[in-house]
């Protein structure tokens, strides 16, 4: 079992908790909110809503538990406010809590309506895929989509625990886990060079005994990001750095239409295209492109769009990016593998030519 860790955060501060089976830990938080008199709700997502009613009922015993259906969609204006409608029903006052039990689609969905019911409710993580588990759990970012782009909506409402319980990806959908690994390959890239090259030198997969070691070492790193530059508020770097891969990743889903392809297989492809024009700006060779490119392969996501896609189209959902600022688009480059920075006034024929490099028309 690896050790927990703790995301500082002064009086916001929260562990993140490793194991198997966390079911006891889980249950325990539960009970700690219902001997204050409190109440527990639970937004899960419905496919491990069917996959892990064991757990859930031992969790959770007779809490009210709301199913969401898989996938993007439900990151959705009526999706919230079906979770909303939820926690009404469920009597929820200020001293309730609410356990998000999915991928990142429900604990962005249930950290965000946690976030605006009664203006702010306790919420607990609890990932179930290999994405959530190293990347969107952690930090408090919650929200969601809306035609004009991804994740244009929401508030940062950071959880009180995160429980990581690595047992539950026993039955993650392979496509699912690899689109996991294209945050673990981020990571690596961003700030971890040793990990790229573990990644490089034996692909991951889900039976790997090392497998919770690098989710740790994935959520350490977020945790350091998260506590320096909580709210993204960084001039240059920061926690920015996170979204390295993303702006070509979220352009992507928005114009495929959300759903046509998993974040981690956009942000796969974004790794791809950010490298190209990491290249382009004259900080990576063609045989660190290589190198990227190959990794990301070798974990089974794409480094090319499945079918042209419209350039003219991605660049107006890049336009629409919450990382716009004062009118221009910040890009994450890599100053080389390992480590990225943040880079503003990119000139725009470069980033059209990094896309249409990766497939777009």
């Amino acid at each position: 079992m690896a050790e927990p860790l703790t995301v500082n955060l002064g009086e916001r501060s929260y562990p993140i908790v490793f194991g198997g089976s966390l079911t006891g830990a889980i249950r325990q938080a539960a009970d700690v909110l219902l001997a204050r008199g409190a109440r527990v709700a639970v937004v899960v997502d419905e496919s491990v809503a069917k996959a892990h009613a064991a757990m859930l009922d031992a969790a959770f015993g007779t809490a009210p538990r709301l199913s969401v259906p898989s996938g993007e969609g439900s990151k959705s204006v009526p999706a919230l406010a079906r979770v909303l409608d939820f926690l009404a029903e469920a009597r929820l006052d200020r001293s309730s809590g609410v356990f998000a039990v999915g991928g990142g689609v429900v604990g962005d969905l249930g950290g965000f309506a946690a976030a605006t019911y009664l203006r702010g409710v306790d919420y607990y993580q609890i990932p179930t895929t290999l994405l959530s588990m190293v990347d969107s759990s952690v930090g408090g970012k919650t929200g969601i989509n809306i035609p004009a782009g991804k994740n244009l909506v929401g508030a940062f409402h950071q959880p009180k625990g995160v429980f990581i319980a690595t047992d539950l990806l026993a039955t993650l959908p392979p496509r699912e886990f690899a689109a996991g690994m294209a945050e673990v390959i981020k990571y690596g890239l961003l700030g971890d060079a040793a990990l790229f090259d573990q990644l490089e030198t034996q692909p991951l997969t889900v039976g790997d005994a090392g497998l919770a070691a690098v989710i740790r070492r994935c959520c350490a790193l977020k945790a350091r990001i998260v506590e320096a530059d909580e709210r993204e508020t960084a001039k240059e770097g920061g926690r920015a750095l996170l979204n390295l891969g993303h702006t070509f990743g979220h352009a992507i889903e928005n114009v495929a239409g959300y759903g046509a392809y998993l974040h981690g297989e956009a942000v796969g492809v974004g790794l791809a295209a950010a490298a190209r024009l990491s290249q382009k700006l004259g900080y990576l060779t063609p045989a660190d492109v290589a190198r990227v490119e190959r990794v990301v392969a070798a974990h089974a996501l794409p480094v090319r769009l499945r079918s042209p896609l419209p350039l003219v189209d991605l660049q107006a959902a890049m336009s629409r990016d919450k990382k716009v600022r004062a009118g221009g688009l910040r890009f994450v480059v890599l100053k080389r593998l390992g480590e990225a920075m943040t880079q503003g006034d990119v000139p725009a024929e470069l980033a059209a030519a990094s896309f249409r490099a990766v497939g777009a028309a």
